[in-house]
């Protein structure tokens, strides 16, 4: 599990101690690919309307594997 947690960390993805709302996935996916973090979650949650279901899988998911920020 800290192989895959390191290789997050070491593509940019975080969860930051700032601007979390839940756990920070959003935001950190938000400051990953360049966007605000409420904007990030506005897409998260419209992408995860076209997969119904899905966000009881990828977010927690996510959660466990994203790495905080130091």
């Amino acid at each position: 599990m800290s192989d895959v947690r390191s290789s997050f960390a070491h593509r940019g993805l975080s969860r930051p101690r700032q601007d979390r709302v839940v756990a920070g996935v959003c935001a950190g996916l938000g400051r990953r690919f360049g966007l605000g973090p409420w904007m990030a979650r506005l897409l998260f949650v419209l992408l995860l309307m076209v997969l119904p279901g899905s966000q009881l899988l990828v977010y927690p998911v996510l959660w466990i594997l994203m790495p905080n920020d130091d």
